[in-house]
Formats: C-alpha cells, structure tokens, sequence
C-alpha cells in the first residue's frame, strides 16, 4: 500500500461520523476527489492563519458570528466539498445567509484558489471527525 494512500486511509478513518447525506456519500476511508490528508493539514493552519477564518468562525470553528463549521449541519450546501469550495470563493451575501450576516469572498483574505480548495477539505473534514 502507498503512503499516500495508508494515509488517506487513516485520516478518512479518523474523521468518518455519522450525520448528512454528503457525509453517506463517501466511504468512511476516503475523501473527496483531490482531497489528500495533507491538504487539510494545511487547510487546518490557513483557516487558522492567513486566512482569518477563525475571526467569525472562531478558533475551534465552533461558531461565533459566523456559523459553527465543526458539526453536520449545513446552511448553504449539503456539505459537499465541492460547493464548500465555491461557498468560499464566492462568500455567501446578507441576502443569501442564514443569519443575515455575509461573507466576504474568501472571507475576506487574499487567499489563493488553492489555499481555498485547502481550508474546504479542512472544513469538510471537520463534519466528519468523531466527537
């Protein structure tokens, strides 16, 4: 077995959970298409960092004025990474959020469409880590 796909198997292992359709939609080993264990390592620091994910979403991606990322419901997708990756690029408008609060494209940060693609695997990972 490669290393690369021992670790896709591990972190696809460590973040399986129960919850949404898009969660049922991938075996509990495995991850989205050009997903890999090291893009959401990477995710993980950009929405920590550069990013400011976290400045609504907060540190734990809990919640605070923006929604709470690290549970299975889903406000503007089913939680499929593909729209979460649109989601970001795009941001959501005051018209379109749940809460009546916007996000910004990107977040607002000048993050790149990788770095992008890095901080959605990172958040779809986060519905599907076991509590």
């Amino acid at each position: 077995m490669t290393r690369s796909k021992l670790l896709a198997g591990l972190i696809g292992a460590l973040l399986a959970g129960p919850g949404t359709l898009a969660a049922q939609a991938h075996a509990p080993d495995s991850l989205p298409a050009g997903v890999t264990a090291q893009m959401i390592a990477n995710g993980k620091q950009i929405y920590a960092g550069r990013g400011v994910c976290y400045a609504c979403h907060g540190q734990d991606a809990a919640g605070g004025m923006g929604p709470n990322l690290a549970d299975t419901v889903w406000l503007h997708s089913r939680g499929e990474y593909e729209r979460i990756v649109a989601t970001i690029l795009a941001g959501v408008t005051a018209r379109e959020s749940k809460s009546g609060i916007m996000m910004p494209p990107r977040g607002g940060s000048a993050i790149s469409d990788d770095d992008a693609r890095a901080v959605a695997a990172y958040i779809w990972s986060l519905s599907r880590a076991t509590k």
